[in-house]
């Protein structure tokens, strides 16, 4: 079929309104209640039956079926049934929004490219996905990915969005991607629809409220002035516009916790969707967050982070650690110097490949043919691509933070330190010396950042995911910001002291040694030169279970490497 050619809706009202729906429409419907837009999705489908279309139902949502199936298909990535309804079939898939964005989407993405060009679709709420990954953000990146895609294959889909609950920057990504944005309204003997945006075509009354009193489909536009103010009454009763808006639905999830703990109520619910969220999905990981963690630890880290989602595994193995040895070693933890870290949210990453038009790049490189052979293209573009506004501002306020002092931008991915996978050395960290006026510290930060990004892409990387079946799982790019701690020799910067710990010694030097107990090998400077051992450096190993006994044999060793050791 062309491109563009006009289609039926089901509703010959709506069709005057709209100038008929075309072939590659996007429709948006922004509804109060999910009734609403099942009143405009059932003559759709009925018509779509009628003229022969290939009708698809996406199901995801936990919400009762927008179309009645006979039975509820299995949940699994890409689970397919034939529902058979009076009028025909259906071809209906269901899909689970908890197993991540990218592999959620892709199985999406690869459904849309088996149903093939002017399939027409039925989406359940977008809203949905929202609860299931806690931002707005996330379900603005779904929608942005995969409106183009059905766009180009010249479909009709139909999506709800639950007015008010999502910030006006996601529906505002919402409005420029589609090419249709409804917004329908119902007071129980009417029901309203306001085009918000139509895209190429126009009339005198297009863009007007019309009503329609629910016993045809006869939308008439509202010219009269007692009509035209019991539906403005009706959206004032709605409160269509809402100041908490302004900020994602994370930020509000955070504000209300806090505000609940503040007054005495922090539930094990809130807590362990916080843990979900934004530390850890690993049950073993959770289970310790639980144990060593207080509800103000949640609200230091959330202060912190640029951005929403998870901190990633380093970050998060880094601040348990911190938590047990305070909870554990009271004594050395009163001596401790206190961390001062940032944390880019995995979201940024995601947000950072939409953005930059790398995404169809990405969904190649996950094919078992595109695995290797499109990494050094879309590491490429991960190289160059730029940060919103937004990002950037958070970005300066977090270098006007440490002044000048040195940073180490590190990965952080989801996967990284994790149980069974450590990924060490696998993804990049760079040293930023943060010296200069704030315009090139912060060209060389998002640099560094860029590059921590396109270390996924790395083969040694790719590999490794791989070789441990991790190839398909979602490996999102968090990143942990750290200040460099040392200090200032005349103009030159230098940590003191630093090391690198082993829960097992593979060095047992004397026969009465435990290599269970682990190890430390401690160097001068920075900790680099404790992981990466190169030639005339004089580390220190400590066996834990005998510190005081040293590797040096003779004298004139011990005299030699006297002062890198004391």
């Amino acid at each position: 079929m062309a491109a563009f050619e006009k289609v039926k809706s089901g509703l010959a009202g709506l069709d005057r309104i709209l100038d008929n729906i075309r072939l590659g429409d996007n429709v948006v419907w922004q509804v109060t209640d999910l009734s609403e837009y099942r009143f405009f999705v059932e003559p759709y489908i009925r018509q779509a039956i009628e003229d022969q279309r290939n009708l698809v139902y996406i199901r995801f949502a936990q919400h009762q079926p927008i179309i009645p199936l006979p039975e509820e298909p299995e949940l699994s990535k890409d689970c397919e049934v034939s529902c058979i309804l009076p009028e025909g079939g259906i071809h209906v898939y269901r899909f689970d929004p908890e197993v991540g964005f990218e592999q959620f989407t892709v199985a999406i993405h690869d459904v849309i490219t088996k149903e093939g060009r002017d399939a027409f679709y039925v989406f359940d709420s977008l809203s949905e996905l929202q609860s299931a990954w806690y931002t707005d953000l996330m379900m603005g990146n779904f929608f942005c990915v995969t409106c183009p895609y059905l766009f180009i294959l010249d479909t009709v889909a139909f999506f709800p969005l639950i007015r008010g609950r999502h910030s006006f920057d996601a529906v505002a990504r919402i409005r420029e991607t589609t090419q249709l944005l409804l917004d329908v309204h119902s007071d129980g003997s009417a029901i309203y629809v306001h085009p918000l945006k139509v895209w190429k075509r126009y009339s005198s009354t297009m863009f007007l409220p019309h009503f329609c009193s629910g016993t045809d489909d006869n939308f008439e536009p509202l010219t009269d002035p007692v009509e035209a103010s019991r539906y403005y009454s009706l959206i004032k009763s709605s409160s269509t516009f809402k100041q908490e808006q302004s900020y994602d639905s994370y930020d509000r999830f955070f504000s209300k916790a806090k505000a609940d703990y503040q007054a005495g109520y922090f539930s094990k619910n809130t807590e362990s969707m916080i843990i979900e969220s934004m530390m850890s999905r690993d049950p073993k990981m959770q289970e310790l967050i639980h144990q060593f963690f207080e509800a103000e630890d949640y609200f230091t880290l959330r202060d912190r982070m640029i951005g929403s989602s998870a901190i990633g595994g380093k970050a998060c193995g880094m601040l348990l650690a911190r938590k047990i040895v305070e909870k554990k070693l009271d004594g050395y933890h009163k001596h401790a110097e206190q961390h001062d870290s940032f944390y880019i949210g995995s979201d940024i990453f995601y947000t950072y490949i939409v953005s930059n038009g790398c995404w169809n790049l990405r969904i190649a490189q996950r094919t078992s043919e595109g695995y290797m052979e499109k990494a050094g293209e879309l590491k490429e573009g991960l190289l160059h691509g730029k940060f919103s506004a937004a990002t950037e501002e958070q970005f300066r306020n977090m270098l006007e933070y440490y002044g000048q002092n040195p940073i180490i931008v590190r990965s952080s991915s989801l996967l990284e330190d994790g149980f069974g996978n450590a990924f060490a050395g696998k993804y990049e960290s760079v040293f930023c010396p943060n010296r200069g006026e704030i315009e090139e510290r912060m060209e060389a930060f998002e640099n560094a950042v860029r590059t921590v990004y396109a270390s996924t892409m790395d083969p040694s990387a790719l590999e490794y995911r791989r070789s441990r079946g991790l190839d398909h799982k979602d490996e999102q790019m968090a990143i942990l910001v750290q200040r460099v701690s040392g200090a200032y020799y005349g103009p030159y910067f230098m940590p003191c002291t630093a090391g690198v710990g082993y829960s097992y010694s593979a060095y047992k030097w004397m026969p009465d040694m435990d290599p269970s107990a682990g190890m430390l090998r401690i160097v001068m400077g920075l900790g680099t030169k404790a992981v990466d051992r190169t030639e005339n450096d004089y580390p220190r190993l400590v066996n834990l279970d005998r510190p005081e006994v040293t590797m040096l044999t003779n004298v004139a060793d011990k005299h030699r490497f006297f002062s890198a050791q004391n």
